[in-house]
């Protein structure tokens, strides 16, 4: 950087962040002192003053937040004491920051409200990147705290400084999140807080990360800036849409409602059921929304897109459906087989979505309704008990239930064999766990066995990270799950590689004495390429398969917790037995299984690859799997 560009930025520094001018002649006052300072007895009374820190976790705690995820760090100093002296929101010690910031993201998923996680500056935040990327992709409300040096020696080379002279953390992190900004000042920092946190929870939720000069969080900060609450901000809808989207759905003699993940953000699945059951739609999923709506009711027709169920896909490509209601999905490729899928045919389609920017992204709409998905749904139910409403047929669909089986390859789901078949594994998880019990499952070919194989009982119990699809996620995320759900049990259905790489995060469900029950669908190695590159090129290429196996059980047991290897389906079952047994010990089950069994739907994934990388056209690789 040349002298006169040196200039340039640190006038900059100085316009955004007034206190490298400002605020030199105050007093040095203990935290301790102004906690306990009152106002002055005058006929002017003087505002109350707490030190920036407390007043930003006073905010928080408004909130209703319980746990901060994170990692120590030197300027994350002042958090931690302040955390400690006010004894209400308890840190949560990751192992890595990247855990933390899973943590924090399902924790949001699971409380459908703020969660925060935090980082030092540096190589501490830049740790989180991943996590904090994921939980944007996601649309669910993180906010990201990160430590940084004083403003007093930007510019320095101060160690691990992340300034515009270093590597900046607020530029890095602009665009995986909704907000990315630097305190300019103590006297900003409530008013940035709460504008952060409105953010997060506003129309189409998501990651916001503050970055936190040490210097500043200490200063005083009047209480009148804490006082007044951060509000959510409103949401409109287009009632007009609404009405017409309510004549088309009513009009039509075989609609289907298709459910994704915007269900779930908007905490609209009791909404879903009511207006399918008074409206007699039948409802499917997308793979992110499996869990929106019972799968053991009546109107349930499978997940559609990848993992998926026959019986919705069948039904979709019938050409019977005249009317489809899209809630809260963008349509991508897992929804649509790689938008092969026929979402907008000969029948009317009408996509509602909080995200007006979604709506006809991947296909023309008739009808667009820009809308929180429960607000709209409580509305068209309103609709439907009063209005005039055609009959449904029923016979299309129904002819279609009774030919179409519920599993693909329905055999295996009690095989006996050793290892163990992965659909024999999940039938087991599915008699052994609580109906109420949250299930994360991780990326890779968990997800397709998870998707179709797993029975959901009741609504908002099943969690994937499809946004990023990032490994590890859940083998983290579900002690963020389970912290917020009290009192119900939380799995984690994960790989073997995903596990390798945030697996020592079961000891931090071990510290917070959460019984939490890691199944480990050990296939040596990253199962997913492995039949993919057996599928796309016809041979392993000899990048998927681990040379030594990991040993998940061992690794649980060195960190503390319970750890057992299981191989056929009666160890599975005996080992499934004790771990719900268990009441604050987690467990981790080392299942494994036949790592040549393929995953149901993975052919038609391979088939998008091919077709992105240009490598073999769709019928070669049908030829491979005798398709």
């Amino acid at each position: 950087m040349s002298l006169s560009d040196l200039r340039a930025s640190a006038r900059s520094q100085t316009r955004v962040f007034p206190h490298l001018r400002a605020h030199r002649g105050l007093k040095k006052t203990t935290p301790g002192s102004l906690l306990r300072r009152r106002p002055a007895v005058s006929s002017e009374v003087e505002s109350e003053h707490i030190p920036a820190i407390h007043a930003l976790l006073q905010l928080l705690e408004a909130e209703g937040v319980e746990y901060i995820f994170g990692v120590p760090g030197g300027p994350l100093t002042a958090l931690f004491e302040a955390i400690q002296e006010r004894n209400t929101i308890k840190l949560v010690l990751a192992k890595h920051e990247g855990g933390a910031a899973f943590m924090a993201a399902s924790h949001a998923r699971v409380r459908r409200g703020l969660a925060v996680c935090c980082a030092t500056t540096g190589p501490g935040a830049t740790n989180a990147l991943t996590g904090i990327a994921s939980a944007q992709a996601d649309s669910l409300p993180v906010l990201f705290l990160t430590g940084q040096v004083g403003t007093n020696v930007f510019g320095k080379g101060a160690i691990q400084e992340s300034s515009v002279f270093g590597i900046d953390l607020v530029a890095l992190f602009e665009p995986v999140t909704k907000l990315s900004a630097m305190f300019p000042s103590a006297e900003r920092i409530p008013d940035m807080v709460k504008a952060a946190i409105r953010v997060a929870k506003s129309g189409r939720p998501g990651a916001v990360h503050l970055n936190m000069p040490a210097d500043m969080l200490r200063r005083p900060v009047s209480v009148r800036a804490v006082s007044s609450p951060t509000r959510k901000s409103s949401r409109s809808m287009d009632w007009s849409a609404l009405q017409t989207a309510f004549q088309i759905l009513a009009q039509a003699r075989r609609p289907a409602i298709l459910a994704g993940h915007g269900v779930a953000l908007a905490g609209a699945s009791d909404a879903l059921a009511r207006f399918a059951h008074a409206s007699g739609i039948p409802v499917m999923t997308s793979p992110k929304g499996k869990g929106v709506f019972p799968e053991t009711d009546p109107l349930w027709l499978g997940v559609l897109g990848f993992g998926g169920h026959e019986l919705a896909e069948k039904y979709l490509q019938s050409g019977a459906i005249d009317a489809l209601l899209v809630i809260g999905s963008s349509l991508n490729e897992f929804v649509t087989n790689a938008w092969s899928l026929p979402i907008a045919a000969q029948h009317k389609l009408i996509q509602l979505d909080v995200d007006p920017t979604v709506i006809g992204r991947n296909h023309n709409v008739d009808v667009a309704v820009a809308a929180d998905a429960r607000t709209a749904l409580t509305e068209l139910t309103r609709l439907m008990e009063c209005g005039d409403v055609v009959a449904r047929e029923a016979e299309p669909l129904r002819d279609l239930r009774a030919s179409t089986p519920r599993y693909l390859v329905e055999a295996t789901t009690l095989s006996e064999a050793s290892p163990l078949k992965p659909q024999r594994l999940m039938t087991e998880l599915r008699r052994a766990m609580p109906d109420d019990a949250l299930l994360f499952v991780d990326n890779g070919t968990s997800i397709i066995w998870g998707v179709h194989y797993f029975q959901v009982r009741e609504r908002d119990t099943f969690f994937i990270d499809l946004g990023l699809a990032s490994m590890g996620s859940a083998v983290a995320g579900v002690v963020g799950g389970g912290l917020a759900a009290p009192g119900r049990r939380s799995v984690a259905l994960v790989g073997d590689a995903a596990f390798a790489m945030n697996g020592f995060e079961v000891h931090t469900a071990v510290e917070q004495k959460l019984p939490i029950v890691w199944v480990v669908l050990n296939n040596n190695g990253h199962g997913m390429v492995h039949q993919g590159d057996k599928l796309m090129r016809g041979r392993d290429l000899g990048a998927s398969q681990f040379v030594q196996r990991v040993d998940s059980a061992g690794v649980a047991r060195s960190l503390g917790a319970r750890g057992v290897q299981v191989s056929s389906p009666v160890e599975l079952r005996q080992a499934l037995v004790e771990a719900f047994r268990e009441t604050q010990l987690p467990t981790v089950i080392d299942a494994i299984i036949d790592a040549e069994e393929l995953a149901p739907t993975l052919a038609r994934r391979v088939q998008t690859l091919a077709g992105f990388m240009s490598l073999k056209r769709s019928s070669d690789i049908r030829s491979l799997i005798g398709g």
